[in-house]
């Protein structure tokens, strides 16, 4: 962890870890339940821009006024890729591999992150990063071989999909800083837009493929998705805020975010016993990728 992190940036950036450490539990239960990847990206994705479309209503305010189209346009990208994109490929890793495997997985993504930065943004990075990526190397190579996660089993191609997602993710904040950056807009619409984006990308593929089976899940999964999406909504915003202040740096906050597969696995083991197992091997790989994230930020 970087220790210039002030301590703001710092709750901003774990308080998302904590909630989307422990939304892949209750995901994992209701995909195990007969619910779909599709299913699960779309209804989040609604009740998240329900609930920013309310708060935005509750502030008085027109939104979006003066909002440059470039700065719009970036919001929109990056919902297209770090949400739509993003879910629908971490859902169906949740539901190939188990909670606790995807999600560490996914905490490879401050490697595509801090690199894209550093590219794009022209964020300051240390030699550390190298030693970070080695250890983020090693530990995919550990959860690879680990006898763990979904109890029905899986191979090492089913973690592309976790993969997948990581790097979206990764652009989609990348993407997100660099709009916030921008100006023009603030944190609470930036990630409204941003959400919005991402419910025409996927309401839009629902309707041109004709995916009406996304309405005939089990009743019961719906509602599961619905409190994810809430909490998905709050982690959101705080991470939106934590990128739109100017310490929020994305190898900074995006690697503290990333420790989330911490959470997941000791939710899992508690409240997934039946669904998944969580190994030592399952354990190791999850602390070194998220040591290798950490050290990605040094």
């Amino acid at each position: 962890m970087n220790v210039s992190v002030s301590p703001l940036v710092l709750l901003l950036s774990l308080g998302p870890a904590v909630l989307w450490g422990f939304t892949p539990v209750i995901e994992k239960r209701a995909l195990s339940g007969g619910g779909r990847p599709l299913q699960a990206a779309l209804v989040v994705v609604v009740v998240d821009t329900l609930l920013y479309s309310l708060a935005l209503l509750a502030r008085g305010k027109v939104p979006f006024v003066g909002l440059p189209l470039e700065t719009a346009a970036v919001f929109v990208v990056a919902g297209v890729f770090g949400t739509s994109l993003g879910r629908l490929a971490i859902f169906a890793g949740n539901d190939r591999v188990g909670a606790s495997v995807s999600s560490a997985v996914v905490s490879a993504r401050p490697l595509f992150a801090t690199a894209l930065a550093v590219g794009f943004l022209a964020e300051p990075v240390s030699l550390a990063t190298v030693a970070g990526v080695l250890v983020l190397v090693v530990g995919l190579a550990v959860l690879s071989l680990a006898k763990g996660g979904d109890l029905s089993g899986w191979d090492g191609r089913d973690l592309l999909m976790p993969l997948a997602a990581a790097v979206t993710f990764a652009i989609g904040n990348v993407l997100r800083r660099f709009g916030l950056q921008l100006g023009g807009t603030t944190a609470l619409e930036a990630v409204a837009l941003n959400e919005f984006a991402a419910l025409v990308a996927l309401g839009g593929y629902v309707v041109v493929a004709g995916r009406r089976d996304v309405l005939d899940a089990p009743r019961r999964t719906y509602g599961v998705f619905a409190v994810s999406g809430t909490m998905t909504a709050v982690a959101l915003l705080a991470m939106f805020t934590a990128l739109s202040l100017p310490e929020g740096r994305v190898a900074v906050v995006d690697p503290l975010i990333a420790t989330a597969p911490l959470f997941t696995t000791v939710f899992s083991y508690f409240l997934l016993s039946d669904l998944e197992r969580v190994t030592r091997g399952i354990v190791a790989g999850a602390v070194l990728v998220v040591v290798g994230a950490a050290l990605v930020a040094v």
